[in-house]
């Protein structure tokens, strides 16, 4: 029966094979009438042709002409009644594949016909002997996508190897001896780690949250401490420029004295000799007139009264030369220089050293790597060289020769900052070294070899490099700092106590983990200590 609701007209003019309003109505030689789709179709699937209705049995398939006046009907039907062809299966139901008006519900279906039937289109799978050979299953959706494209056979297995649906004669070709579950018991399995994800989903949501939060406050706090570098910055570099400015007015006055001088002196050098030459002139003319006069008294008592002729002056040894500029600016430069240095002791290297504090990591030594002469304290905070060489098991992780000591703590991203007690040392290191450094033989300490190293020998203060950086020499150094800014590059060394800057490293290459490092080689029982961070020293 249609599900709709149905008046007598339209169950008289409706297919006993669809069961819906005629569609294309083709009439039987025993009378009876069928939509030409449904007769078709039926007698597609059966061996001898007969009528649905009433058996009866045609010797050759018969051939079908339209009922037109029966079509004319079933539209006015149609159209008087106007059938809601709407579904009579829920959404979660698998609907008929052979109904072609009303759908009804599928109650079973054909995995060699890839079809699923309502009761009344299974009919023929019941009655028909091939037909009932057909493997029947429950009502399934999308019947080929569960098939296996190899075997033509129903997917279901799950083979755990591959982690693919697979059917039974998979099990022994292709995926022989791999573990196979049926298809319930690994969906069983997957709904309970799908189950864990949506639970754990929440909580991922929540720390990606609060790390977008933590990012946002991170730019927040690097915009207030670039704006306040650069307002610093400025007040330093405007300071500076004051100094350069001050030096290049210096210099310039330096020179324009030095030529303002040369300028004088061959002023009145030419003063002098204008006036020299005019003396002359003037002697010459009177003698001139005097050689001309013909009276005797005249001429002796006129040539007494000249004037005696100037001292002579060998000009030919006085001279002017151009100022020499010779190591003026040179001068200029280093006063600018000490001027200079003396305004980059005046930096806050107190906001520095309190900044690189921060990042202060707790970091405990390691006796697996210690060299055989190196007492460590338990708690592995201190160190300091012994007088007796232990005996201890072979290590590759073991200095053998030099008397260096590595942290458990490695380093491979990101900022640390630690502090070492120096005070009563004679002869320390202290600085950071990557994990693949030789621990056998004699080497050089310097970076090329994996070292970032301040050193105390002989009362001088060097970093190790190539050439050694000499720096100057820092009395009273008790307790150093070391800062490394692994991405940057940056190793920076601190006298803690006087709250100053010592020596930074930049531009560093860091490829492999970085161990802070101490080396001891004086038996005078003063440690090495590892201090906690005290921000009020």
């Amino acid at each position: 029966m249609a599900c709709a609701n149905t008046s007598w007209s339209e169950e008289n003019f409706s297919c006993s094979i669809c069961l819906d309003v005629f569609n294309s109505p083709v009439t039987t030689a025993c009378g009876h009438n069928f939509c030409r789709t449904c007769i078709t179709k039926f007698w597609d699937e059966q061996v001898r042709y007969k009528c649905p209705v009433c058996n009866n049995l045609f010797n050759t398939r018969p051939d079908l002409q339209v009922n037109t006046f029966l079509s004319e009907l079933a539209a006015q039907i149609r159209t008087t009644v106007r059938v809601k062809e709407q579904p009579c299966v829920e959404p979660a139901e698998v609907p008929c594949d052979v109904c072609t008006g009303t759908q009804q519900k599928a109650v079973k279906s054909c995995l060699v016909c890839f079809t699923s039937y309502c009761q009344t289109h299974l009919e023929p799978h019941q009655r028909v002997v091939r037909l009932q050979k057909h493997r029947l299953v429950e009502p399934m959706d999308r019947l080929e996508d569960r098939m296996c494209k190899k075997h033509d056979r129903l997917l279901e297995l799950f083979c755990q190897t591959e982690q693919v649906c697979v059917c039974q004669l998979c099990t022994v070709t292709d995926h022989k001896s791999h573990p196979v579950v049926p298809l319930k018991e690994e969906y069983e399995v997957k709904t309970a780690q799908l189950g864990k994800i949506e639970t754990d989903v929440p909580q991922k949501i929540q720390e990606r949250k609060q790390k977008i939060k933590e990012l946002k406050d991170t730019v927040e706090l690097s915009n207030k401490d670039a704006d306040r570098e650069i307002a610093h910055g400025g007040q330093v570099f405007t300071a500076l420029i004051g100094c350069v400015e001050k030096a290049r007015d210096e210099f310039n006055q330096t020179v324009q004295e030095k030529l303002k001088s040369t300028v004088k002196r061959s002023e009145d050098l030419i003063k002098e000799l204008e006036q020299e030459i005019e003396d002359l002139t003037n002697r010459s003319s009177e003698e001139k007139r005097l050689s001309h006069t013909e009276d005797h008294l005249h001429f002796l008592q006129t040539f007494r009264s000249l004037k005696d002729p100037p001292p002579s002056r060998d000009w030919t040894t006085v001279e002017v030369r151009p100022p020499s500029y010779v190591g003026t600016l040179r001068r200029s430069l280093d006063q600018l220089e000490e001027t200079l240095n003396m305004e980059m002791k005046k930096l806050p290297d107190d906001a520095e050293l309190k900044w690189v504090q921060q990042y202060e990591v707790d970091v405990t030594l390691d006796p697996q790597t210690a060299n055989p002469f190196l007492i460590l304290s338990e708690d592995g905070k201190q160190v300091h060289c012994g007088s007796v060489r232990k005996k201890l098991p072979r290590n590759p992780k073991k200095f053998k020769i030099h008397r260096f000591v590595l942290t458990r703590q490695s380093f491979s991203s990101g900022r640390f900052y630690f502090e070492v007690q120096v005070k009563d040392k004679i002869n320390w290191s202290l600085g950071v070294a990557r994990e693949s450094i030789n621990r056998k033989g004699f080497t050089a300490f310097t970076p090329e070899m994996g070292y970032w190293t301040l050193w105390w020998v002989n009362d001088g203060l060097v970093f190790q490099d190539n050439p050694c950086v000499h720096l100057p020499l820092r009395a009273g150094l008790q307790k150093v700092g070391v800062f490394v800014d692994y991405d940057e590059g940056l190793v920076s060394f601190y006298d803690v106590e006087a709250r100053v800057h010592i020596y930074s490293a930049t531009g560093c290459t860091f490829t492999e983990p970085l161990y802070p490092i101490l080396y001891d080689c004086h038996m005078n029982f003063a440690p090495l200590i590892i201090s906690p961070v005290n921000q009020t020293d």
